[in-house]
């Protein structure tokens, strides 16, 4: 029995729409789009991209005069702009414009210039929206540039002058941060440069001047194809130059540890001996920095997603995956305090943070020196971090740091007059809350530490 369930996001585009078919992503294709399609496959055009690795593989799996029906690569999960560190954000923008010119060389346009047509998946970028394409249109501008520039442009210019939090702006506009917003928030001297005045500052001008132009008198723009690609090439070699440069609390994590080079060699060599016990094939390690301890684990993972509150630390663990070519990881930006909420029309377009990963269903979560962090900066008692965890998956090794970890009392002492709250802080509470949701397969002091490493399965799991 089929069990066809369309997706959330998908709904926006009439050209066709995303479903699941018995959990399986599929791509409905209506009529309106029949000519692209078979243009762009008789062509050659979807061939080469996937060659490329630009677009995400696909198969058509089914043919009549009222559907073609597609099934791409599964991507076990996807994470959304506001959850991409500057150079994952960057790649994705590059990604975007490089598609784009390509189309233009080929006689297609992207119609749409979404940051969501763009996902993770074996180590870098990929398209996803195999319906973006259009047929090119003599003389007319890329239809989708404002909404480049809304999407990526905007967004990252404000990350290079404000930090890389500003690429959280796209959580409270999932359509594209306004251009007039963008103008206001950077600073007078972009006024000055041509580039910058001329794709934002007159750009959120020109909006300002039309945005009541109920009678549609505005006249259309035209613009030759060498006109736009030299636009496409201007956009890409900046946005590629473009960098941040910012100190954060935890980009430098590992070079402050409060214990000895031995000590860590044990806790990374427990991991990786539980990790093998367990067979492990997908793991989620919550607060994993710059995935560090992910990586030293040598049975051969699958999948291991690695999120961070730290900008800079998820941003130096994407450099690394580059580097050592590392595909089964994907770090991606979370605050776990604050998990990413549901969004969007009906507050289903975009998922949870929580949705996402409870379909994902890791075999282990990890939870290294985490749990002091949601206890004393977050006030969040040993039984709610519990039922938290719990909904992950089906094992957690968890970190305890006891009450005399330096840590720990440097967060305790933070508390001032607040510090008796939290002389329910110690193992023995951690266990007894924990025990309702977890059973302890193992629990190991690591050697001149105060912290202590268990080996958790949840309750009612066979």
């Amino acid at each position: 029995m089929n069990n066809k369930q369309n997706h959330s996001a998908s709904f926006r585009d009439p050209s066709g729409y995303v479903y699941l078919d018995d959990g399986v992503i599929k791509r409905h294709i209506n009529p309106i789009y029949f000519n692209q399609y078979k243009s762009l496959n008789e062509q050659g055009i979807f061939e080469k991209l996937i060659r490329a690795e630009l677009l995400i593989k696909h198969k058509e799996v089914s043919q009549n005069d009222n559907e073609i029906v597609l099934q791409p690569e599964q991507i076990p999960f996807i994470t959304y702009p506001y959850e991409w560190s500057f150079n994952q954000y960057k790649e994705a923008a590059l990604l975007t414009l490089k598609i784009q010119k390509f189309s233009l060389d080929h006689g297609f346009s992207l119609k749409d210039a979404s940051a969501f047509n763009v996902a993770f998946y074996k180590g870098k970028a990929i398209f996803i929206d195999t319906l973006s394409f259009d047929f090119y249109r003599e003389n007319l501008p890329w239809r989708a540039f404002k909404q480049f520039i809304t999407h990526f442009l905007g967004p990252l210019v404000l990350a290079h002058y404000h930090g890389a939090q500003a690429l959280k702006l796209m959580n409270n506009f999932i359509d594209g941060i306004p251009v007039g917003i963008i103008s206001s928030m950077l600073p007078f001297k972009t006024k000055l440069n041509p580039f910058l005045y001329s794709n934002i500052h007159l750009l959120a001008k020109y909006e300002n001047k039309h945005n009541e132009d109920y009678q549609g008198k505005i006249k259309t723009i035209t613009l030759s194809k060498k006109g736009q690609l030299n636009i496409i090439n201007s956009l890409y070699d900046y946005i590629k130059k473009l960098s941040i440069k910012e100190h954060s609390e935890w980009g430098d994590y590992y070079n402050k540890t409060n214990y000895s080079i031995s000590a860590f060699s044990q806790k990374s060599n427990l991991i990786d001996t539980w990790i093998k016990k367990l067979k492990t094939e997908t793991l989620i390690d919550i607060g994993g920095n710059d995935g560090t301890f992910v990586r030293r684990i040598k049975y051969p993972i699958k999948q291991a997603l690695v999120c961070d509150i730290d900008y800079n630390a998820v941003d130096l663990n994407y450099k690394n995956l580059k580097i050592g070519k590392e595909t089964y990881m994907l770090p991606f930006i979370q605050d776990i305090l604050n998990p990413t909420a549901a969004i969007g029309f009906n507050n289903k377009e975009r998922q949870s943070f929580l949705e996402r990963i409870q379909a994902f269903k890791p075999d282990v979560t990890l939870a290294l020196a985490i749990i002091h962090h949601m206890t004393l900066s977050g006030n969040i008692p040993f039984d709610m971090s519990a039922d938290f965890f719990a909904s992950f998956s089906k094992y957690l090794i968890i970190e305890f740091p006891k009450r005399d970890d330096s840590w720990v009392q440097r967060l305790l002492s933070s508390k001032g007059e607040f510090q008796n709250h939290f002389k329910f802080y110690t193992i023995e509470n951690f266990r007894k809350d924990y025990v309702n949701y977890f059973e302890t397969i193992d629990e190991i002091c690591i050697d001149n530490s105060e912290r202590v490493l268990f080996l958790l399965r949840r309750k009612n799991d066979v």
